[in-house]
């Protein structure tokens, strides 16, 4: 118990005051307007990243087929928005379909440039060099072919 200075018994509650809430609530949302945009944009960069490694990975697996011969063929690698397609055959269009292999990645990622890749058989080199750019805004990552076959990005 608490006496005041007259001797009178005083409440010893405590409680916060209306500004003491006031700035704990402007405090916690200017940390998450400032926490939440960043965020965002690492989502995205991470989507980026993920179908940059995941397309990246199937032109490889193509390559690694073709030289091996697997299935007496050749193999490629067919970009579309939201996916990439591995497929047994020496074109896109002539393929076998039972064999192909779809690896999707979010459709926001729009898919520009070189979207085809054959590789002979036994050598497992390209039909042809050529860069893909995978772009979400702010982002953007490009995958380059040699003529060799060495994929980098």
């Amino acid at each position: 118990m608490v006496y005041s200075h007259r001797g009178e018994l005083e409440s010893s509650r405590r409680a916060f005051t209306l500004l003491e809430l006031l700035l704990s609530m402007s405090i916690i949302v200017v940390i998450a307007g400032i926490t939440i945009p960043v965020n965002q944009l690492l989502h995205v960069k991470n989507d980026l990243d993920m179908a940059t490694l995941s397309v990246s990975q199937v032109i490889r697996k193509a390559q690694m087929l073709s030289r091996d011969g697997a299935g007496d063929s050749a193999w490629g690698m067919k970009l579309q928005p939201g996916s990439a397609t591995l497929y047994k055959g020496a074109s896109y269009d002539t393929r076998d379909a039972s064999f192909d292999e779809n690896t999707i990645f979010p459709p926001t990622i729009a898919v520009s440039g070189f979207d085809n890749v054959n590789f002979s058989k036994l050598k497992g080199t390209p039909q042809a060099a050529g860069a893909i750019k995978l772009e979400i805004k702010p982002y953007e990552k490009n995958i380059t072919i040699n003529e060799k076959g060495t994929v980098s990005y």
